[in-house]
């Protein structure tokens, strides 16, 4: 079963051409599915539809087998749709424990959300170690493992990422892949955008790559990774080659 399905979904800005056109993705349950693409494709503009911040113009957005399309973003995290947007959005002069918390405000019972809180710093050490730390003086990676933490309070189906690497030093993005491994390890579905696409994609189960708001490919992420006319054109290049043993 797929936590979070677009069908044949049309969506666009005011009266400009639609960015997606008849763009399909379906995240089942236990995944991640990663979108990649050039710049301009329309990545962000799915997270916007799944998320219920866009309305699309056509298609359906499915949430756990019932249609919510056009539901608004309040709707759509009650449904269990998290979204964790691109850059930080951590409240600098606040604790990383007052950081979390807000994600859980829709909590009402204290019980359940002690342990929820409990659970996102067993997920992220991180988090639990610098839990009384004002949130400004973590590390950008650190940061972006709060906001991770923070958006499983409300323990979604599926948790939206969009560009999680993004300025992000090599150390700090490797930590971060590993990260949303953690989450779909610990039963959170993944919808991934990514610039770094050969990264994504070696994180993902399934990948899916647009150009110019449809599917261009998609199937295993092993296997695109391995393609190499799909390397030359939509992930950097081929992959450079491990020098011989010796």
């Amino acid at each position: 079963m797929s936590e979070i399905e677009l069908v044949d979904v049309q969506a666009g800005y005011g009266r400009a051409a639609p960015v997606l056109r008849g763009f399909s993705v379906a995240v089942p349950a236990g995944s991640v599915v990663c979108l990649v693409g050039p710049n301009g494709a329309g990545k962000s503009t799915v997270l916007k539809v799944a998320s219920g911040l866009l309305g699309p113009r056509s298609g359906q957005v499915i949430v756990g087998g019932k249609d919510l399309t056009g539901a608004g973003p309040q709707k759509m995290l009650a449904a269990g749709v998290a979204l964790v947007l691109q850059g930080h959005s951590v409240f600098r002069e606040m604790t990383v424990e007052e950081n979390v918390l807000l994600g859980g405000y829709t909590v009402r019972d204290r019980t359940e959300k002690a342990k929820r809180a409990k659970f996102v710093k067993d997920l992220f050490p991180v988090v639990g170690e610098r839990w009384n730390s004002l949130a400004g003086l973590l590390s950008g990676g650190q940061q972006k493992q709060v906001e991770f933490a923070r958006s499983l309070m409300v323990d979604p189906k599926v948790v939206l990422l969009d560009e999680p690497s993004m300025g992000l030093d090599p150390k700090a993005t490797s930590t971060i892949f590993e990260q949303v491994v953690r989450m779909r390890d610990a039963g959170t579905a993944v919808l991934l955008v990514e610039q770094n696409a050969r990264r994504a994609l070696e994180t993902a189960d399934l990948g899916c790559v647009l150009d110019l708001g449809r599917v261009h490919i998609s199937g295993p992420a092993h296997e695109l990774l391995a393609d190499p006319q799909l390397g030359e054109l939509y992930l950097g290049g081929r992959p450079a080659e491990k020098p011989p043993a010796v």
